[in-house]
């Protein structure tokens, strides 16, 4: 289930994804839409009477990763969720939300996505995935500050209902 498209440019008539350019070029540089981070994942053993299971906390980010890695993951912002990220920043502890591969196994499990809209990690929730969250740390909240301010505040408009919805007809 993927949940967010986005249109991958062509090189040799071939798409390519985000991942897949930032992997060949071994970039590791933040730009004004995508910060990459290393997801610092810790794995904890938990025994309930005879059964062990394994559990995963997310203990922060390292803000400037120096290598590619399994907990690499991509922060990538979008002006679609612009009153998300609002919603988000002005909330006492801005959290950042890590959705990975709901595996039963004890292996590290795969990231599927970074983001830092709420309602992006629900729908993850519905589809069966498995969503950490950690404060954001301070300078990726200027920074989304700052992709806000470039793009504006995206204001929810009311749709108008159509004449006479809601009402009883008075007859």
């Amino acid at each position: 289930m993927n949940l967010k498209q986005t249109s991958a440019p062509m090189v040799n008539d071939q798409p390519q994804n985000l991942e897949d350019r930032i992997i060949e070029n071994n970039d590791l540089e933040k730009t004004e839409e995508l910060w990459p981070l290393n997801c610092l994942l810790e794995s904890k053993s938990i025994e309930a009477s005879r059964w062990v299971t394994t559990q995963w906390e997310l203990n922060g980010f390292e803000l400037k990763p120096n290598h590619l890695s399994p907990s690499l993951a991509y922060l990538e912002l979008y002006r679609d969720e612009r009153t998300d990220y609002r919603f988000n920043l002005s909330s006492q502890q801005p959290k950042l939300f890590l959705v990975l591969d709901n595996n039963d196994s004890n292996e590290q499990p795969k990231i599927v996505n970074l983001t830092a809209s709420q309602s992006v990690a629900a729908q993850y929730l519905d589809g069966d995935y498995l969503v950490l969250s950690h404060d954001m740390p301070l300078p990726i909240q200027a920074w989304m500050e700052a992709f806000i301010g470039r793009h504006g505040e995206l204001l929810e408009q009311r749709r108008k209902k159509r004449k006479g919805a809601g009402r009883s007809s008075g007859k």
